[in-house]
């Protein structure tokens, strides 16, 4: 008999596990295990389903389960929880909730991409039916379903990060009154503060009330409760970020490190022998600082998962680690990051530097030209380059991955100055902007 693999989650992280086993091991046994009706989807597209611009939740899908069971005979059972992992027995304890069963499921490898959950605080009213999360299709469904009953006029997202940004813009294109709270003294804390700074006018305009400082203290039905007086909200979305999924391989004896989540090798091994774990339920390491790190990311969690899947499948392959590489488009701007903030930066003991210019996206003579910032980090007296941050309108933050790649190969500024990069004026300036901020700020180590 051969043997099987179990893999529990179905998106991302479990499902390019589950395909590079099974490219590898023809007649390997694979059971892919996933509690909603969906494999394989974007949750990255539903601030896009929110606002339009995607027109069904099907369409979110990269691989169904019928694909995944037919072209590669990978036997996917929806509608299954794990609810208990049994080491010395090699078995789970599942939940089918569509016939209503418990049911145990063995394995010989198991693999596990349980992912993460919308942070939702401790707060009172936080369990009210209007108060949503957004994290999987199965929130989007219940998300848009609430939001078509109660006609959505007034909508309050709690959180100033990706998410949240994102969402407030999408209910602003639904036609709603959005309110923005955020508790912090600014937008997005994965930029520093001068950069993030840029992002509150442009959201005014689009006619977002953005709040800072705003402390939530409950939700009552149809409102949300401040310390300065409530706000009117049909319906309330947590932007707060998440909370990795690692309770399951926890209880059974995984260790679990910063934020709970799940603490891996370079070969996505777990502390458990012969469990893996890829995603946002595991730790990766981050390649500037050298600490690991919770990195909620889709590209992060299919890396990982190719990488699991490989060893999984009897080859060898090992993850190098992150950069916090992110981006995003909020209202008419785009923002992205990579490596550590000058805030960052000074957290893990670095004598860094830090400057920005503001230039264009292409040559400036041309009536196309649209105006950004980008803020690069980097080691006093090494010159070796921490971080960067680009905001700007159209064309400006793809840039980010020069910046990216730069760190991965651990370049100083004088090495990026020195890259060849292309050059046309419907394009770049005659030096690309990244190259031009590496030049300033190379005069101040």
């Amino acid at each position: 008999m051969p043997d099987r693999l179990v893999v529990i989650g179905g998106d991302a992280g479990g499902m390019a596990a589950a395909m590079q086993a099974r490219r590898r091991q023809p007649y390997l046994e694979i059971v892919a295990l996933e509690k909603t009706a969906w494999t394989s989807y974007s949750a990255c597209g539903i601030p896009y389903l929110v606002a339009g611009d995607v027109a069904s939740l099907d369409d979110l899908v990269a691989r169904s389960p019928e694909t995944f069971r037919g072209e590669h005979r990978i036997d996917v059972r929806t509608h299954h929880e794990v609810m208990a992992i049994d080491l010395d027995r090699r078995s789970l304890e599942v939940r089918d909730h569509a016939r209503e069963r418990t049911i145990s499921v063995g394995f010989d490898q198991l693999h596990v991409a349980t992912g993460a959950r919308p942070t939702r605080p401790d707060l009172p009213g936080i369990d009210l039916d209007h108060v949503k999360g957004v994290q999987t299709l199965d929130d989007a469904k219940v998300l848009l379903e609430h939001a078509r009953v109660s006609r959505c006029r007034s909508v309050v997202v709690v959180g100033g990060g990706y998410i949240g940004l994102e969402m407030a813009e999408a209910f602003v294109r639904w036609g709603a009154q959005v309110t923005l709270l955020e508790g912090g003294d600014q937008l997005m804390d994965t930029l520093d503060a001068d950069m993030a700074a840029r992002l509150v006018a442009p959201m005014r305009a689009m006619g977002i009330e953005v709040r800072l400082g705003a402390l939530v203290e409950g939700f009552e039905p149809g409102r949300v409760l401040l310390l300065d007086g409530p706000v009117e909200a049909d319906l309330v979305v947590l932007g707060l970020g998440v909370t990795p999924n690692a309770e399951l391989a926890g209880d059974a004896g995984a260790e679990r490190g910063a934020r709970g989540a799940l603490v891996v090798d370079r070969r996505q091994r777990t502390t458990l022998e012969g469990v893996y774990a890829a995603g946002d339920c595991c730790l990766s390491h981050h390649l500037v600082s050298g600490r690991p790190i919770h990195v909620a990311l889709g590209t992060v969690a299919n890396r990982q998962g190719r990488v699991a899947g490989i060893n999984l499948g009897g080859g060898y392959a090992s993850f190098p680690g992150v950069v916090g590489t992110a981006i995003t488009k909020v209202c008419a701007l785009e923002v992205a990051r990579t490596g550590l903030t000058e805030r960052e930066a000074a957290a893990e003991g670095f004598e860094a530097v830090a400057g920005s210019i503001d230039t264009t996206t292409i040559a400036g003579y041309l009536p196309d030209a649209r105006p950004m910032t980008v803020k690069l980090v980097a080691e006093r007296g090494t010159g070796r380059l921490l971080g960067g941050q680009i905001v700007g309108e159209e064309g400006s933050a793809i840039r980010i991955d020069t910046v990216a790649t730069a760190l991965h190969a651990r370049m100083r500024l004088e090495e990026i100055i020195d890259l060849d990069l292309a050059y046309a004026p419907p394009f770049s300036s005659v030096w690309d902007p990244v190259q031009v901020a590496a030049r300033r700020l190379a005069d101040q180590v």
